[in-house]
């Protein structure tokens, strides 16, 4: 299959991107970053633009895409709501209604988090709106799309968030995860593990349209 990822830098997006350079059915790569990734791998092709909205101008042939994998994301912290829907929904429609409109064969996954409200209703606004961007994405018409949750990713391979909290607070984790994995299993993940269920995805499809926890283990073991 031939991939194209946005988010390639972020803590997830390098571990999806990790795992489609390893597999062997994965034919090329296209990030499209802001910034490079610092991986050299002949299997990738790194397009770096300031507007990563622009398909034509970064080279990219919809009707060549068979996956796209949107891990691009920002914390919510200290932002406020119109900020960040302008980068978790609007950039995200903002592509893949290019997306859809030109290939709607492809399956697309988009990176959400666990506690998304898909009633956009509730108290929490990073919820209200990933549950919006969710609903948006599943309506466009592509021929299969994904609204993947996870919740705890443990990184792997050196790989490191773009925020620094969470490059404290992982090192101070990662001792406890093989007792988090067995009190709750559900609730953590490797990022080789998302990687993987996220291929399987699009490779076997899913029965429901949001992967959860424990679906993401499955699809990750196929």
């Amino acid at each position: 299959m031939n991939v194209l990822i946005y988010g390639a830098t972020g803590m997830i997006g390098q571990s999806v991107l990790r795992e489609c350079l390893a597999d062997p059915g994965v034919r090329s790569v296209t990030a499209i970053t802001r910034r490079p990734t610092g991986v050299h791998d002949p299997g990738l092709r790194e397009v770096v633009r300031a507007d990563v909205r622009d398909l034509a101008g970064a080279g990219v042939d919809p009707a060549r895409v068979d996956a796209c994998f949107w891990c691009l994301g920002v914390s919510s912290a200290g932002m406020g709501e119109q900020a960040y829907t302008r980068i978790t929904h609007d950039l995200t429609m903002d592509v893949a209604r290019e997306l859809v409109a030109a290939n709607p064969r492809m399956t697309f996954v988009f990176v959400s988090g666990v506690g998304a409200d898909p009633t956009e209703k509730g108290r929490v606004m990073w919820a209200r709106v990933k549950g919006r961007t969710e609903n948006a994405i599943l309506a466009l018409g592509f021929a299969a799309a994904y609204a993947l949750r996870p919740a705890f990713v443990l990184p792997q391979h050196g790989i490191r968030s773009a925020t620094r909290l969470y490059n404290v607070l992982y090192p101070l984790v990662k001792p406890f995860y093989p007792v988090l994995k067995r009190i709750t299993p559900n609730a953590v993940a490797t990022g080789e593990e998302v990687g993987r269920a996220m291929l399987a995805a699009v490779r076997h499809g899913n029965l429901r349209p949001v992967i959860e926890g424990a679906d993401i283990h499955r699809l990750a073991k196929l």
